[in-house]
This record gives C-alpha cells, sequence and structure tokens, in this order.
C-alpha cells in the first residue's frame, strides 16, 4: 500500500521543478522555433504567390506578343499567298493563251491536211468505184 512520509514531498518537489526546468529549457525554446518556421513559412508562401501574380502577369504580356506576332505573321503570310496566286493566274493565263494559239495552229493545219486528203480522194473515188463495180459484176465498165 502508499505510505506517506517525506518521500512523497520530494517527488512532488520534484515535479514540480522538473515542469518549471522542461517548460523554460524544452518547452518554451521549441515553441519559439516553431513560431519562426511558421512566420519564415508564411513569408516564403507571401514571396511564392507574388512570383505567380508576376509569372501570371508576364504570361500574358508573353500571350499577347505572340498573338499579335501571330497576327502580322497571317497577315504577311496573306500578303505573300496573294501575290504568289496573281503571279500564278498571270503565268497560268499566258501558258494557257499560248496553248490556245498553239492548238488554233494544229487545228488548222490539220483541217488543211483533212482537205487536202478529201480532195486527193475525190480524184481517186471515181476510178477506184469503176474498179470495184466491175469486179464486183465480173465484166470492165
Amino acid at each position: 500500500m502508499i505510505t506517506m512520509d517525506i518521500t512523497l514531498v520530494i517527488q512532488i518537489i520534484n515535479m514540480i521543478v522538473l515542469m518549471f526546468l522542461l517548460n523554460k529549457f524544452l518547452y518554451v525554446p521549441v515553441k519559439k522555433i516553431l513560431k519562426e518556421r511558421s512566420d519564415k513559412l508564411q513569408g516564403v508562401q507571401g514571396e511564392i504567390s507574388d512570383f505567380e501574380d508576376k509569372t501570371a502577369l508576364r504570361q500574358k504580356e508573353v500571350d499577347a506578343k505572340m498573338a499579335k506576332a501571330s497576327g502580322k505573321a497571317k497577315a504577311a503570310l496573306d500578303t505573300a499567298r496573294a501575290g504568289a496566286q496573281a503571279a500564278g493566274d498571270e503565268k497560268l493565263a499566258a501558258i494557257k493563251a499560248e496553248a490556245d494559239a498553239g492548238k488554233e495552229e494544229k487545228i488548222a493545219e490539220i483541217r488543211s491536211q483533212v482537205k487536202n486528203a478529201r480532195k486527193e480522194l475525190q480524184k481517186g473515188l471515181d476510178g477506184f468505184a469503176t474498179d470495184m463495180a466491175g469486179k464486183i459484176l465480173g465484166r470492165s465498165l
């Protein structure tokens, strides 16, 4: 069983002294270090949010510049395309005109050859018809 004597009082005094010593040398410094860390962490988080804000602002600026540059590049590309299309159309029209002229010359030449061939065939047609009729009939006409 528990007996009450002087050792109990000494143990109580020992515990009280231990609590004061632990509070002074352990709990208060640890709390102070934790508070300093918390303050430092909040400061770093504040700096991070400032950097994020600046980053977002710079990103918007970069996006605006990229959009502007993209617009200029598109306009330049459209202008170059229009110029190339116009030059291509001109060359195509010149080639087509040249081809049409060549075609007309060839058609005229072929018509002339057909006309000459018809004349020559017409000349020989009478003699050929007489020869064929003679062969068919078996006698000369």
